[in-house]
């Protein structure tokens, strides 16, 4: 039995024998903790299944700014990421961002591109939740999802989610979530030394 579904056996037990309110507090634990990833969460519970279509759809929208095609925009109090295609559109996809306490600001390059890539915590996160795995090879069960797309010498990335309900939520350590289409869909697009540009 895997960890995740222990704890979930432990919550259905809880809440037949302690009483609701204590199990929805087990439950919100729960799945707090799932989440408590560089910007993603394992997805338990839809084990080898491709990520749903997002609650935010991309768009081809007007867009305004001193910015060169091939920008990418990031706007976390907006929770949209933009696309600059130049001759004032953009394409808009919706994302997921950093909680409270773990949202940032700043200019970057993306400095490499992966597919189905592989997670190793950083060290400081391990520290917060020691019982993460140390490693976790790429695929549709992997936190980084079906692209990443990393960020300087940062910890952050742009990349994909097997969770697409938290799309447009603050719920990651940091890092920029899309669903895994709408991911894939950036990638394709870009090339490494895009600029990023990230605003609160």
């Amino acid at each position: 039995m895997t960890r995740a579904f222990a704890l979930l056996f432990a919550a259905i037990t809880m809440l037949v024998g302690s009483g609701q309110a204590q199990a929805q507090g087990l439950f919100q634990g729960f799945f707090e903790d799932s989440r408590d990833i560089m910007g993603g969460g394992p997805g338990f519970f839809r084990p080898g299944m491709p990520s749903g279509a997002s609650p935010i759809p991309r768009q081809t929208v007007y867009f305004t700014g001193n910015y060169a095609p091939g920008t990418i925009l990031i706007n976390t109090a907006e929770r949209r990421l933009y696309l600059v295609l130049g001759n004032g559109q953009a394409i808009r996809y919706g994302i997921g961002v950093g909680r409270d306490g773990f949202r940032w600001s700043g200019t970057h390059r993306i400095t490499a591109k992966k597919e189905w890539p592989s997670w190793t915590p950083p060290a400081q996160m391990l520290r917060r939740r020691p019982d993460l795995p140390r490693h976790m090879a790429g695929g549709i069960d992997n936190p980084l999802g079906a692209r990443a797309m990393y960020l300087g010498s940062t910890l952050y990335r742009i990349h994909g989610s097997n969770e697409p309900e938290t799309i447009g939520q603050a719920v990651s350590s940091g890092c920029f979530r899309m669903t895994n289409e709408d991911v894939t869909d950036l990638y394709s697009r870009v090339r490494i030394g895009t600029p990023v540009i990230v605003r609160n």
